[in-house]
């Protein structure tokens, strides 16, 4: 399925394919604060419709992960980073994603706060 995403103000927007089957919620110092709910896809599956360099990044702690949010609203839409193989992914907010009832949608818990 093809998602439509976005920040607030519409300024960072993006399409997304594949299945979202689940979302995680982690409890790291930031995403506890950011209350995202994360869909780990493929870089590849994602087109970014603004150009990526709107987006700012902020990074923390191992600095391994981009977390991306726009300079405008504040909304952080995803983060980028790599998976254990060294595979590009993007990690969504499925609470930008429209049409998406985040209630609907299995949540798993991580404890990033240990990491």
């Amino acid at each position: 399925m093809l998602y439509q995403g976005s920040c607030h103000c519409g300024r960072i927007a993006f399409q997304v394919e594949g299945t979202l089957a689940g979302a995680m919620s982690c409890n790291c110092s930031l995403c506890q604060r950011k209350g995202a709910l994360l869909w780990f896809v493929p870089r590849e599956h994602v087109r970014f419709l603004t150009p990526e360099h709107e987006a700012s990044t902020y990074t923390f702690n191992k600095h391994v992960i981009k977390h991306r949010f726009c300079p405008e609203c504040g909304i952080h839409p995803y983060s980028e980073g790599t998976d254990r193989n060294g595979n590009a992914m993007i990690a969504i907010n499925i609470r930008c994603l429209e049409g998406i009832e985040p209630e609907t949608i299995p949540v798993s818990k991580f404890d990033g706060r240990s990491l």
